[in-house]
Formats: C-alpha cells, structure tokens, sequence
C-alpha cells in the first residue's frame, strides 16, 4: 500500500487504498494534517437538489448550543486520534461545528456489518465485487475533515452555491470543513490513479428536524474511468459510450438490492455531472428515487490529468435506501445502542423488516418569537438538537405572518419523543425552557409569551391567540 504524504497548508489528507479482495472492513487510513491553520482564512448535495435558505457569508454568526451530555476530549478515526479542540473551537468566529457533531465523529456506522448500514454498504460491494470482478477498489476510512477546495472547488461548486453556506456546512476553519459529501474525495483519488473505486462514508449537513433528515448521515460514490481505446470501436462518442455503461451498472444495483422492480431515467441537473440522472424505481406501490449520477465534467477529469479520458460517477444515500429495505420510520433510529434494535439485524440479511419495540407518545411544544433578517430555520434547528439531542422528533414550522410594521412573526411546533423510553413532564419542560432561553440569547428573536391551550394529536400544547388564529384556543 502506498503513504501519500502532503503539505499541511494545502490541508489534503493522505489515504491508503485497500486491495478490492481484502474483507469489507479494510479500509483506507487518513492522517489529518495537525494543527490546522488558526487564521481566519447539501440538503443531499451529492447527487441531489441543495437544501433551502439563503446563502450567507462566512462572516454570519454562528450558533453552538451546548450539549448536556459528556463529550470525550479525542477519539480515533482509522487510528489516528483527534482532539476535540482541533475541531470544536469555541474562539475562532469561523468555527461553527458543536459538540454533539464532533461526537458522531469516528463511530462510522457503515463499517458495522451487523448494522442495517453495514450491511447494505456490503450489499452493494458485492453488486461490484461479481460484476466487475473486483476491479473496485474501496475506500471506507477517509478522513472526513477535508479541505474546502476538495469539498466545493475540485467538484465545480459554484462559489456563490448555497452549499457553501455557514447556514448548511460545518466549518473547521475558513479553509476545512466536515465533508458534506463523499464527492469531497474524488478528484484526490483520480490523482492518485485509481480508474475503479467506491467511497463510503459519514457526511455532515446543517439540516432540518424530522423522521428523514440528521445532521450526519452516510452516503457511497461510485466512479468509473475509461480511456479512448475502449470505446474506439463501439461506434459512439466517449460520454455516450459512458452514459450506457452507467445506466446498465446501475440497473443492474437496483435489482441487486430491490428485485424485479420497473426503473424509469429522469433528465437531472449536477455541478459535476453532464449529461447527469436520477434512478427512480416503482416500489411499494410509488415512485422512489434511488441515486443520482452522470457523465464526470471534464473539467475535473483534466485537473486530474486525465485529458483523453471519460468516466462516470454515482453517489447515494445508505439511510435513504435502508429505511425503505428495513422498513426504519425514523432515521433516528440508527444511532440507537438499544439491543431492541441491534439485536434485529445480522450480517449479509440485507431486507430484514424491523420491528417496533416501542410506541411512546411525544409530547408538543409550541414557541413563537419574532424574527430577524439573520435568522434561519437550520440555525433554530442546530439549537434545539444541540439541548435535546435525539429526544427532539420534528420541528415544523406551523405559523407565520408579517405585521402592520413589517415585524414577522413565526411559530414552531416542537415534537419531543424517545425511541426507547416514556417522557416526563419535568424533562420536557426544562428541554423547552432551555431551548426558550437559548433560542432568544443566541439568535437575538424576541419571544413571544403562550396565552392559551389547545391540543394536537390528544396531546395538550401551548399556543398564542394571535399566532393561531385558525387553532382553538
């Protein structure tokens, strides 16, 4: 295996490639560059549409709730250790990563093979292993501290993409990010020759509240690479020759994981892709999207060196895929250490239907409060995880409206819930007392105070007359 070793100012991480017929769990080890530089220097955004909210400049004031749980001071990713300060920095104004994401740092749920991402990740790496065999080489190590310029630049990120926000990634530095995608590696890998390679592993977005979405979830890249003599004689230029061969592979996956299902193409927009797709299959009765790829720009095949060269790519998200194979409602649910849950999956059962071990009620919170121009609803959010942590099951924003002044007001409704466990009174209402008091401290709204009572779903919640109008309070 070969050690790349790279200049800390360029903040480029080396890897090791493992061989494709090595166990699953071999993997690439990266070492970071320590010390990162001090100066100030997607929703799914791999193959996928950006998240909402306006892009902002990364001078905006960022939000770092505090977690009431202990976070350990480093931990380990592919046996390098990392401190907690080089990630977590609470006087660099350019730092807006909080202490709970650099807790999910180095538990890397896609390398448990009795995980349902575990398990689907090896699903999938065996698709490649008997198709192509074993060409493949697989990365599932990589450090997912990574430069800016690999996260956005060597992908053709436009430099105004909402991506690129505060508001939707999360800044070591000016110049280091926490991968929002595992596209963050691939012009590096091209560089180093690999023509055949997967990369899996943990991504991190600023994001919304719900069943579907957290701030850290996981995702595969795929690439091919071909050179001129193996399509010189099929009769078809190079990207037509690439589009055809990526749409059969990827066919071909679908029916790996899925079965005899009807596919269907749909013509897509990527920054790094054209022409670029999405894989949609007719599944339990509707229509789901399955991944999303294309033809690689040729722009960062000639950065790489590879002038002559097409090649094709693909990028998915495992928790998408595994909530529909496993029958998961709540993407929470991965990161339970429950045996309740654990103990229902086995290595190589890729399909196992899980079953409720559990039915608590939540519990709902309103707050209301006014805002300002700087406010966002992944900032709100990013608070109210940071207190609760994984006891928060939704925040909807349920009412809005602008006053006589211009003076806008809106309104969210906070679901609380456990996975594992009944709720107290006393818990719940010190969590919305903080969320409260933090909400107004850091994101500098203005409360507004409950005036009555209604109840949602059998569960009394607070409201505001003037808020609700069309709620009976």
């Amino acid at each position: 295996m070969k050690m790349l070793i790279r200049s800390a100012s360029k903040l480029r991480f080396p890897s090791q490639a493992t061989s494709s017929a090595m166990s699953h769990t071999n993997s690439a080890t990266c070492r970071p560059p320590f010390p990162f530089p001090r100066r100030a220097s997607f929703r799914r955004f791999c193959y996928a549409v950006p998240s909402s909210g306006s892009f902002s400049a990364l001078s905006s004031e960022k939000v770092r709730p505090k977690l009431k749980q202990p976070i350990v001071s480093s931990l380990e990713i592919g046996g390098v250790k990392i401190a907690k300060d080089d990630v977590v920095r609470e006087s660099d104004p350019t730092n807006n990563v909080p202490d709970g994401i650099f807790s999910k740092l180095g538990l890397q749920l896609h390398r448990r093979d009795n995980h349902p991402l575990g398990i689907l990740k090896n699903a999938i790496y065996d698709y490649f292993d008997t198709s192509y065999s074993t060409k493949f080489v697989k990365f599932d190590d990589l450090c997912p501290l990574v430069s800016v310029k690999a996260n956005f630049d060597d992908v053709l990120v436009p430099a105004d993409h909402v991506s690129r926000s505060y508001n939707d990634t999360y800044y070591v530095d000016a110049n280091t990010v926490l991968r929002c995608h595992t596209s963050a590696h691939q012009a590096e890998l091209l560089r180093d020759g690999h023509t055949h390679f997967l990369v899996t592993g943990d991504v991190y977005r600023r994001d919304s509240i719900d069943a579907t979405h957290y701030p850290v979830f996981h995702q595969m890249e795929g690439v091919r690479v071909f050179s001129p003599d193996e399509w010189a004689s099929s009769g078809t230029d190079g990207t037509t020759y690439a589009a055809n061969d990526l749409k059969k592979a990827l066919e071909g996956l679908a029916q790996h994981l899925f079965g005899a299902v009807e596919m269907r193409w749909v013509d897509t927009y990527f920054p790094f892709t054209n022409p670029s797709f999405e894989l949609e299959i007719y599944f339990q009765e509707k229509w789901l999207e399955v991944l999303g790829c294309g033809v690689t720009e040729q722009d960062i095949l000639k950065q790489s060196g590879r002038k002559v060269d097409v090649a094709w790519a693909f990028g998915l998200g495992l928790e998408r895929l595994a909530m529909v194979l496993f029958d998961i409602p709540d993407i929470r649910l991965f990161w339970s250490n429950d045996p309740r849950f654990t103990s229902q999956f086995s290595e190589g059962q890729l399909g196992t239907k899980f079953k409720p071990f559990s039915k608590f009620p939540p519990c709902y919170k309103d707050m209301s409060f006014w805002i300002n121009d700087s406010f966002t609803e992944n900032n709100l959010c990013e608070i109210i995880r940071g207190i609760a942590g994984d006891l928060v099951e939704e925040v909807l924003l349920i009412d809005n409206f602008t006053n006589k002044k211009g003076m806008t007001s809106h309104c969210y409704r906070i679901a609380y819930r456990s996975m594992e466990r009944s709720l107290t009174d006393e818990e719940i209402n010190k969590l919305q007392w903080d969320v409260r008091e933090t909400v107004q401290s850091k994101l500098n709204v203005v409360l507004r105070q409950p005036r009555g009572k209604t109840t949602v779903e059998g569960h009394e919640v607070s409201t505001l007359n003037s808020d609700l109008p069309n709620l009976q309070v």
